[in-house]
């Protein structure tokens, strides 16, 4: 009853050995100056690791080691759906290992909330949960998983599932997205700096799929933590072209932090 890693070789290392030291350099490398305390949630992305990784390691530097529970809230590219899937397994695998479900937490919530769906279909092949994975597994000392994917849906439906799964310091909330794909470099950090914009704000009616793919889900988890007083913090922006890809054709990355500071 595991999920296996389905983009292990091709979006980041199959290797354990390789990908702990790709992931350990980027966190060595691009850490910025940390929130004055632990984040509550970040944002960040989820393409290959060679382009996204560095701006992951930005959020994923300053979360706190001893939390239990991380929520991770995708969008889906593959599989359409309406509303929030939930797995059915009990671990989602990496390279680095299996990586328990909370799987209590997913039948409360698939029990009371309509907009939530117990399927592992959307699951299977979906990589914007499974990129963050090897950097939680890397710099959490133990947790256990609740893994939302977003498929078409609202902000508020996705604000309410996360309402109901926010807990307390034990819980990290992860969003994943990117952001604008495939401008020119200089249109792109226009674009995306307009957008990081709107997500500092919590303006997050202004997002759109063209800005950010994983948008309801930011919608989602900005209306959640306006809603608890906390604020964003903007900690990276990059594209492609600023880590591994060329300048002609890019996508779009930030890194966030939602704090009480």
């Amino acid at each position: 009853m595991r999920r296996p890693a389905a983009v292990a070789g091709t979006f980041y290392p199959e290797d354990p050995n390789r990908l702990r030291r790709q992931i350990d350099g980027f966190l060595h490398e691009n850490a910025t100056a940390p929130p004055s305390t632990h984040p509550k949630a970040v944002i960040a992305p989820h393409a290959g690791i060679v382009y996204s990784g560095p701006i992951a390691a930005s959020a994923y530097a300053h979360v706190d080691p001893g939390i239990s529970r991380v929520v991770v809230v995708g969008p889906a590219h593959r599989v359409p759906f309406h509303g929030v899937a939930v797995p059915t397994v009990e671990a989602f695998s990496t390279p680095l290992g299996d990586v328990p479900i909370d799987g209590a937490t997913l039948d409360d919530l698939t029990a009371r909330f309509s907009q939530v769906v117990a399927d592992d279909r959307p699951h299977a092949e979906e990589h914007s949960i499974e990129l963050h994975l090897p950097f939680l597994q890397r710099c959490v000392n133990t947790f256990h998983l609740v893994p939302l994917l977003v498929g078409h849906a609202t902000g508020e439906q996705v604000a309410e599932v996360l309402a109901a799964v926010w807990g307390g310091d034990e819980t990290l909330v992860v969003c994943s997205t990117d952001l604008s794909h495939f401008h020119p470099d200089p249109e792109a950090r226009r674009i995306d700096a307009e957008t990081a914009g709107f997500i500092v704000a919590g303006e997050g009616t202004r997002l759109d799929g063209q800005r950010a793919c994983g948008y309801v889900g930011v919608q989602g988890l900005l209306r959640q933590a306006a809603s608890e007083g906390l604020g964003v913090e903007l900690l990276d922006l990059r594209n492609s072209s600023q880590t591994a890809g060329e300048a002609g054709r890019v996508v779009g990355y930030a890194s966030f932090a939602i704090t009480s500071s």
